[in-house]
């Protein structure tokens, strides 16, 4: 096997992370005795040669190796290494057209169209999980169009496995969408299985739901009710709820990986998770659907009503999916997530409290629903030692933190004063009510132990100090004077940026840490320049002071900052305009809208043309930069009339807007604009 392996040039070739001469050794772990030995040669593979759907040359040059280990029968786990090559295949057809050129994804779709007809055996082979690994090819892989419809309804015939069953209607809609000329033919064999009395709810719910992945125009108002009933068969002939396995126990973190890094992969794996068979049926629905809202509403009342946690598992993270990215009333929606809080599944309680946590924007409809379940656990829940109990906790905690509800304290008590996911805690305690002295005593305890004098970790004492910020802590300000000259003193610049965050959002308050305040725009790093620029007029307020170090930021990166400082003195900042002027033909759309903003703040009405020419095109090029537009446009009162098409177009769009796009940049977004628009 493996014939010519050694005669490639491993060595002049590069994967995602460096050279590739460790890929035939790869390709010889991949048919070991040993399964850790082949799972860690594959997870590789994924991750190096084929990183994120990406293909290099190193990549081409190994699928004749790959197609020949899926060929042989000894090779073990022939069918993730036909998965694999399918993947592959996935990328250079999707990545390899004209309009998006690549010559790599095009190498290799060639190479893996050449040998289509080995797909095609491998869609017919013996083993269940080999041919279900290879269908997706038969849509992707075929060139000849009726071949490969024949061959995906001779399949589905042929087959007594549901899954595979769904694949194929799958495949038959990609071959659909890749060869045009073949859809009216696919749409009409669909439509059979469909509203066939005979087939299972499920293959019929993925025939309806490929049939319109063919024509999305023609979706019409009859889909939904049609896709809500075979949910309910679906469901009626769901067999009775079992107990899940508990999660096994986290190991704790590699050392010097912090442990909201951990978190954070462990919730990438969780989300990669499908926990029932109509997930990705249902996914592709609501993308087709995409601004039909209301539809898409109906829809997800009926998954979160399942009988199946599965189902409605799944339903959660669609649901968050729709109320990320589209305006609306939700409050329906977060009142049936709130109740999975109470379902006997501990894995869908905490994924409804990750739901509200992370939409917490528009969670108020949850509010004692959220109470309820910190008080029925009692604050020790949050160190549970169940994790799918605890996970609910601390995030129902900390959901409710984030609307400003009192009654998460004593959970986040526990965090703070038992060390256990106390960073969780930290990450919320700025949104609490005030005054929370207890709170406050135990951030500023923490921010005093945090070892940042001898040079321990700084993420935690960063997040400390916003909280503090937040929290309105003036009478933390001699600790927070004290941090910011420990860490100027040790070049902690991304401390003292924190640091300076805290004293800008005190205002005058800070005053007596202004000297601490001026030694930092002596420092190396421009980002805490900036920082301690805008911090200085915020304590100081004096222009005069402040005016020539914004006018020498404005020849550097942080030029929006120093924009936005000049824009905030106003007209006493004149002598900026011939360089802001200039800033506004910068080719980065953010550059061009913080400069427009400053030159209105100072220049005020003669400029204004200019301003809103600036702003909209930048606004249209650029969504994100709605909220600077928005801010700037209701400072401009009568004078941003010519924007008013714009703005009423912006209060229509269904989609979110903004910085991020983000539920809470949203809402100020249209409070802004309604604000603009005379009333």
């Amino acid at each position: 096997m493996f014939s010519g392996l050694d005669d490639v040039d491993w060595a002049s070739m590069d994967h995602a992370y460096g050279s590739a001469d460790e890929i035939p050794a790869l390709l010889e772990a991949l048919r070991s005795p040993v399964p850790e030995e082949r799972g860690k040669a594959l997870d590789d593979f994924y991750n190096k040669v084929h990183h994120q759907g990406s293909v290099y040359p190193s990549t081409t040059a190994s699928l004749p190796f790959l197609l020949e280990l899926a060929r042989d029968p000894a090779t073990p786990d022939r069918d993730r290494v036909v998965g694999l090559l399918v993947s592959i295949g996935e990328e250079s057809v999707e990545r390899g057209d004209e309009e998006y050129f690549d010559a790599d994804f095009v190498g290799a779709r060639a190479v893996l169209c050449a040998h289509a007809e080995t797909f095609i055996e491998f869609a017919g082979d013996a083993a269940c999980g080999v041919r279900q690994a290879a269908i997706p090819a038969l849509g992707l892989l075929v060139d000849d169009a009726d071949r490969a419809l024949t061959l995906l309804r001779d399949r589905a015939a042929l087959t007594f496995c549901l899954p595979e069953r769904l694949l194929v209607a799958q495949t038959t809609a990609t071959l659909a969408l890749r060869l045009p000329v073949i859809e009216p033919a696919v749409t009409a064999w669909l439509a059979g299985p469909a509203v066939d009395p005979a087939g299972e709810p499920e293959y019929r719910l993925a025939a309806l739901i490929h049939q319109a992945r063919c024509a999305p125009g023609a979706i019409g108002d009859e889909l939904v009710p049609a896709l809500i009933g075979l949910l309910r068969e679906i469901a009626a002939a769901a067999p009775p709820e079992q107990p899940w396995p508990e999660p096994p126990p986290v190991a704790p973190p590699a050392d010097g990986v912090p442990p909201f890094v951990a978190a954070a992969f462990e919730d990438l794996v969780r989300v990669n998770r499908r926990y029932s068979l109509t997930a990705d049926l249902l996914r592709t629905v609501h993308h087709l659907l995409g601004a039909r809202v209301p539809q898409r509403t109906d829809l997800l009342v009926e998954q979160l009503s399942s009988p199946e946690p599965g189902v409605r598992l799944d339903a959660i993270r669609m649901t968050s999916d729709l109320v990320e990215g589209w305006r609306g009333d939700h409050s329906t929606l977060v009142r049936l997530v709130a109740a999975q809080l109470g379902a006997s599944n501990p894995e869908v309680a905490a994924e409804a409290a990750t739901f509200l946590e992370k939409n917490h924007a528009i969670a108020e409809p949850a509010r004692e629903t959220l109470a309820a379940v910190l008080a029925g656990h009692g604050p020790d829940g949050w160190s549970a030692p169940r994790l799918h109990l605890r996970r609910v906790h601390q995030k129902a905690a900390m959901a409710l933190a984030r609307i400003g509800d009192a009654r998460a304290l004593p959970s986040l008590y526990v965090a703070l004063d038992s060390n256990v996911d106390a960073w969780s805690a930290i990450q919320v305690a700025g949104s609490l009510p005030q005054p929370a002295d207890g709170l406050m005593s135990r951030l500023c305890d923490r921010l005093r132990r945090s070892g940042l004098a001898e040079g321990g970790p700084s993420g935690e004492v960063r997040v400390i100090l916003s909280a503090l910020g937040e929290l309105g802590a003036v009478s933390a300000l001699p600790l927070i004077t004290q941090m910011l000259a420990g860490a100027t003193g040790r070049q902690n610049w991304e401390v003292v940026q924190s640091a300076l965050a805290v004293l800008r959002s005190f205002g005058p308050a800070a005053a007596p840490a202004l000297p601490e305040i001026r030694s930092a725009l002596d420092a190396d790093d421009t980002w805490t320049r900036s920082a301690a620029v805008s911090t200085l007029w915020a304590v100081g307020g004096d222009r005069d002071e402040v005016l020539p170090h914004a006018l020498a930021l404005l020849e550097t990166y942080a030029s929006w900052e120093a924009a936005d400082v000049l824009g905030q003195i106003g007209p006493p900042a004149a002598v900026a305009l011939p360089r802001l002027r200039n800033l506004v033909a910068d080719e980065y759309e953010w550059t061009r809208v913080h400069a427009a903003a400053a030159i209105q703040d100072i220049a005020g009405e003669p400029e204004a043309a200019m301003v809103l020419d600036t702003l909209l095109a930048a606004w249209r090029e650029n969504p994100a930069t709605g909220n600077v537009v928005a801010s700037c446009l209701k400072r401009m009162g009568t004078s941003a009339a010519p924007a008013f098409p714009q703005v009423r177009a912006e209060l229509d769009r269904p989609e979110r807007g903004g910085r991020f796009g983000s539920i809470g940049n949203d809402a100020e977004l249209l409070s802004d604009l309604a604000v603009v628009l005379p009333s």
